[in-house]
């Protein structure tokens, strides 16, 4: 008998779901523990990864005295005569003698022997053409190191890079930056019921899912490229197994879709079996979606690829998402784990008994509430199109009117849905 045959005759037991909170951390720690290699990416290519290494200053910020505004330089007191100028750019000669000032540009180095800055617009010339009036008592021009001292730490390993932290690092001195490598994902759309164009009709219904998930997974920071969604895949063992293996070649997470329970035409879990994989999470006490898992696969020569199966209704499958791919791609990034912001609930939520319930909400950011929405059917996708995150309502528990609860966010891009 085959690897795959035994595999599809052996009699999987139900497994108890794991607690919501804990199939998280887990997973988490799997990613960790399988955390991407650093690479050295130019500042131009680092958008959209993370510090494998902390950030740094090669000087001090500023690195030398700098104006602040535009004017004169002077030194001792007025009417001062006009020795010179200084551009930003420029390494300029000291003031070496009182009652002298040279016209100095906003970001020009302030020339030694400099006592204080007087600004253009409250200067005035007098009929020897000498510069007069009154500088400030406050310092205008930033000191070296005012910012930061050359070799301080700025921003530690496991931050994610955004244009600004790039700025940051250009300013510090930085070309490059080591970082994590993105990982690369692929997704199996599994099911014969699913039509990949058109409407549904005639007991065949519109896959979502194959469009959605690498839209998600690269919010999440992944890489996927349109070769990496394959499916739908025919509901046999043989095509489960070979369409998997193949996409396990260059991916570090293959996500699929259904085939998470023990159904007739569910071969997951027997695929998973065939090619050797382990369960790091199988199955989780949270509604919806909790047919949810994430499996491990190790060569040889130690290299380590996921699998996560997220169940195929459309809502299930995003629930599934955010709890366990986000924090098992944390992981491999090298991020912390993800922290759950609070809001206060607008509306009341009912528990789910002893599941956790994650409820589809839309948060109002001015007032801080969570408003529960419609339309939140495992199948739906129109209350998900409205939402903000998922509130947290703990297993034997309801979500009460002015109760803080912790939200799950989706992964956003910045600026999308701001309210």
């Amino acid at each position: 008998m085959s690897t795959e045959t035994a595999a599809t005759a052996t009699q999987v037991a139900a497994p108890s779901p794991a607690e919501w909170a804990e199939a998280r951390a887990q997973v988490y720690a799997a990613g960790l523990a399988a955390a991407l290699p650093a690479v050295d990416r130019p500042l131009t290519d680092a958008d959209g990864h993370t510090l494998a290494e902390p950030l740094t200053t090669r000087t001090d910020l500023p690195a030398f005295p700098t104006s602040g505004v535009d004017g004169w330089a002077v030194r001792g007191d007025g009417p001062w005569q006009v020795v010179g100028r200084v551009l930003a750019g420029h390494t300029p000669s000291p003031l070496a003698t009182d009652g002298t000032t040279v016209e100095i540009a906003t970001g020009a180095m302030v020339p030694a022997g400099t006592t204080a800055i007087l600004r253009i617009e409250e200067s005035t010339r007098t009929g020897d053409g000498r510069v007069a009036g009154t500088p400030r008592p406050v310092t205008e021009w930033r000191e070296p190191g005012e910012e930061a001292y050359a070799g301080e730490e700025l921003l530690p390993a496991g931050t994610p890079v955004d244009p600004a932290l790039i700025g940051l690092a250009a300013s510090c001195g930085h070309d490059s930056l080591r970082v994590r490598r993105q990982p690369r994902a692929a997704l199996l759309v599994f099911g014969d019921e699913l039509l990949t164009s058109g409407p549904p009709g005639a007991g065949r219904v519109r896959d979502a899912l194959g469009p959605a998930v690498p839209a998600w997974l690269r919010r999440y920071g992944c890489q996927v490229r349109p070769a990496d969604v394959v499916g739908p895949v025919a509901d046999t063992l043989p095509e489960h197994v070979a369409a998997l293996r193949g996409a396990l070649v260059d991916a570090d997470l293959v996500c699929t879709t259904g085939g998470t329970m023990h159904g007739p035409v569910d071969h997951l879990h027997p695929t998973l079996a065939a090619l050797g994989a382990e369960y790091v999470v199988n199955t989780v006490a949270v509604r919806p979606g909790f047919p949810m898992l994430l499996a491990r696969l190790v060569d040889g020569d130690g290299r380590v690829r996921f699998v996560a199966g997220l169940p195929g209704n459309p809502q299930s499958a995003v629930v599934a998402l955010v709890s366990l791919v986000a924090p098992l791609l944390a992981g491999l990034q090298g991020r912390p784990m993800p922290v759950l912001a609070q809001a206060t609930l607008a509306e009341p939520i009912p528990g789910r008994g002893d599941y956790t319930h994650l409820a589809l909400v839309r948060i109002d950011r001015a007032a801080g509430t969570a408003h529960p929405l419609r339309h939140v059917g495992s199948a739906m996708l129109r209350g998900l199109a409205e939402a903000d995150g998922f509130a947290l309502i703990r297993p034997g528990t309801s979500g009460e009117v002015g109760d803080r609860v912790p939200v799950v966010p989706l992964p956003l891009l910045p600026g999308e849905r701001a309210r």
